[in-house]
């Protein structure tokens, strides 16, 4: 027997948060915001069930209140390898800082060439607001796609405190030495990945 996906919505400042989990282990799956890019909607045979989502919701409230800088979820995925990899450095890229695709790729240790495969998977992240990737902007300081929209990614940095005066980015703010980022599974990790 086929267990069906857990949802729930949260209001918040950005609109509704269509919020899904792993019906086996309560793990939150996606976090998505009305009329997102590839976002994801409630589909038939999903179970609408609050109770998973308890402490999601009191954390994306403290976060949106400013009182929160970091979500401490389990959260459960499903990319790629490559995708896994630079979702995981998304993760990194701390409260009220920027980095950007270029530094998000080096830190996977993926080639500069990598930069738009980097950028596909940042797009495709499933986990908006928990899973950062409102953090990462272009190299020049430009405010570049976010696939619940720009004007929601200015008001997540704005909240953040990652804007300067006239609502601009903030200089880029490294997020540590380029390191590459660990393995996310116990497969031992592989040399530089071709997107």
């Amino acid at each position: 027997m086929m267990t069906s996906v857990r949802w729930t919505t949260v209001e918040s400042p950005l609109g509704a948060l269509l919020l899904t989990a792993d019906p086996t282990t309560g793990a939150l799956t996606s976090l998505s915001v009305p009329g997102q890019k590839g976002g994801r909607t409630v589909q038939d045979g999903w179970r609408r069930d609050p109770g998973p989502f308890r402490d999601v919701e009191r954390q994306l409230a403290a976060y949106f209140a400013g009182e929160r800088k970091e979500f401490r979820l389990p959260l459960s995925t499903a990319g790629t390898e490559f995708r896994e990899r630079v979702w995981a450095a998304l993760d990194d890229v701390p409260y009220g800082a920027t980095t950007t695709y270029g530094e998000i790729a080096a830190r996977i240790g993926a080639p500069r060439a990598a930069v738009r495969a980097v950028g596909g998977a940042i797009g495709a992240n499933p986990l908006l607001i928990v899973r950062p990737c409102h953090r990462v902007i272009g190299a020049d300081g430009s405010l570049t796609g976010y696939a619940g929209g720009l004007e929601r990614k200015t008001r997540l940095l704005g909240l953040e405190g990652a804007l300067g005066a006239g609502g601009m980015v903030s200089p880029v703010s490294p997020v540590s030495p380029v390191s590459p980022v660990g393995p996310v599974s116990s497969r031992a990790p592989r040399p530089a990945m071709r997107p």
